[in-house]
């Protein structure tokens, strides 16, 4: 593959920070031996230990900067707003404006102002201020990396934006800077926080499906309507970076998605791994279309296909299934299907749920038949009776809230309440860096098969030996009373917090009034 240095850039979703040109490539060591790739597995430095269940020291304010303003950054912003014991302390992004407006959503809610960085370097100076617990990171993909490792370094927990590492060895750096420096590296996974995978996921750990065996997720999204409007940095740039970065790389670029909230539903690297991947694409079609229509010249190669799907197999002998599609018509769809040795549950292209009567009984259902199978979906009245029963703790705790702040329907909203609740009890992580690896690596180790005739490729142990030492995926939570006087504490600060807003917002339109007096009078 020719990879080319490309000018990092910004996307209308995401947010601008100017960059010098970086080198991105999949350049990671690997070998063939009996017709399988082997990628090199760094050996764990001497004193550094495994990040499993890593948590803590108990945080009664969340101090947060945010890096990378646009409409992600943006909204979570003032989403934060919303989320009792935190500060938002400082706001980054290269164009400066884009950091000054959110300020607005602080004085809504009556918080402080935030101190303001901007230009190239912006979030360097931001990264070695002492008053800052975490760094929320949601500018371009090519950033998100960039801002994570300079906020570890400087000893901050990072919260980063889909994908959080684009290549191998981003992945193993940001897992040797969380074991090292014991910071939490949290992967911004919102579909693993919508209503439906939450109760899913509850359904399959209670064993209403039985043993999962096959599961299905995808990111299949047309995103024609949208190619033109991705920043493109001067009238020579036609393309904009994120149809650039297809152009130039193959492979699953954007598998979180689909795979995050199903590796959750099969213990992934909590009793259960991935252990080998195959990779097939098409051929680029609409691609180059895409490019020829933009530049107005042919498109001789291009490197991403217009559909990649990968095929993964586990070491307890379940298989996943990974779709990727941006350039094609077709219905938004994350497929998110689960099937069970008892039971299927089904997102997309509609919400549903397959059991038989006796399954459900089991379950503890209360039926409107008993003329119920396997073979065909359950009737809305079954289904919200099973939801109901199974109702998610992390759903009946949040949606109301979530549904009347946004984000995506309410699943940014719950996965920023979830990250916060964890810190202030002093909890592990919903999603660590293991996760955050396994979930990236689909983008390289799938160039690897498909670059090498679809041969398979051995998925890393990103772990290095610590997938079967937790026993099964859960939420954590904290006891009764601990969580009462951590929602307590963070809601005492969050008054005082707003009575100093209030006062700050206050003066400071007095003195502008009067700065404005004083101007018509000279």
């Amino acid at each position: 593959m020719n990879i080319k240095k490309i000018v990092l850039a910004f996307c209308i979703t995401v947010c601008s920070l100017q960059p010098s040109l970086i080198q991105a490539q999949y350049n990671w060591k690997y070998k063939i031996e009996n017709g399988k790739a082997i990628t090199e597995v760094p050996q764990r430095p001497e004193g550094q230990e495994s990040a499993l269940n890593l948590s803590a020291p108990k945080m009664k304010v969340v101090r947060v900067a945010f890096v990378g303003l646009g409409m992600r950054g943006h909204d979570a912003v003032e989403r934060w707003t919303h989320i009792p014991g935190i500060q938002v302390v400082a706001l980054c992004d290269y164009e400066r404006n884009r950091a000054e407006r959110c300020q607005d959503y602080l004085r809504k809610a009556s918080m402080p102002a935030a101190a303001i960085y901007s230009g190239e370097d912006g979030y360097k100076d931001l990264c070695k201020r002492k008053d800052i617990d975490l760094v929320y990171i949601a500018p371009d993909w090519k950033h998100h990396f960039l801002v994570a490792h300079e906020a570890m370094i400087n000893g901050k927990h990072v919260a980063i934006e889909v994908p959080g590492a684009m290549n191998l060895s981003e992945i193993w750096q940001l897992i040797d800077l969380s074991e090292k420096k014991r910071l939490h590296c949290f992967m911004l996974e919102n579909c693993c926080y919508d209503f439906f995978e939450l109760n899913a996921l509850n359904m399959a750990q209670k064993n209403v499906f039985g043993e999962i065996l096959y599961v299905q997720g995808a990111y299949r999204h047309d995103l024609t309507q949208y190619w033109n409007e991705y920043w493109k940095k001067d009238a020579q740039d036609k393309l904009g970076w994120r149809l650039d970065y297809n152009k130039n790389f193959r492979g699953d670029v954007y598998a979180t998605h689909g795979l995050g909230p199903i590796a959750q539903v099969l213990d992934i690297h909590r009793g259960d791994k991935m252990k080998t991947l195959v990779a097939m694409d098409t051929k680029s079609v609409n691609g180059k279309m895409h490019v020829k229509r933009m530049t107005g010249e042919e498109c001789n190669e291009f490197c991403n296909g217009d559909q990649t799907t990968t095929l993964i197999s586990t070491e307890n002998g379940k298989v996943i299934e990974i779709h990727h599609n941006v350039m094609t018509p077709q219905p938004y769809n994350r497929m998110y299907q689960l099937t069970g040795t008892k039971g299927f549950a089904n997102k997309y292209p509609f919400e549903g749920f397959a059991l038989s009567s006796d399954e459900m009984k089991k379950s503890g259902v209360m039926l409107s038949s008993d003329d119920i199978s396997g073979h065909s979906y359950l009737t809305k009245a079954d289904a919200d009776a099973l939801i109901k029963k199974y109702e998610s703790p992390i759903v009946t705790k949040y949606e109301k809230q979530a549904k009347e702040v946004g984000g995506h329907g309410g699943m940014d909203f719950i996965m920023d309440s979830r990250l916060v609740y964890c810190l202030q009890n002093g909890l592990p992580l919903d999603i660590d860096v293991y996760d955050l690896a396994e979930w990236c690596c689909l983008a390289e180790l799938g160039a690897i098969s498909m670059d090498n005739g679809n041969i398979p490729v051995e998925v890393p142990d990103f772990t290095r030996g610590q997938w079967n030492k937790t026993k099964g995926y859960h939420h954590a939570y904290a006891n009764a009373v601990d969580e009462e006087k951590a929602a307590a504490d963070a809601m005492a600060f969050t008054i005082k917090l707003k009575e100093k807003g209030k006062k700050y917002w206050e003066e400071l339109d007095k003195s502008k009034k009067k700065n404005r007096s004083s101007e018509q009078e000279y």
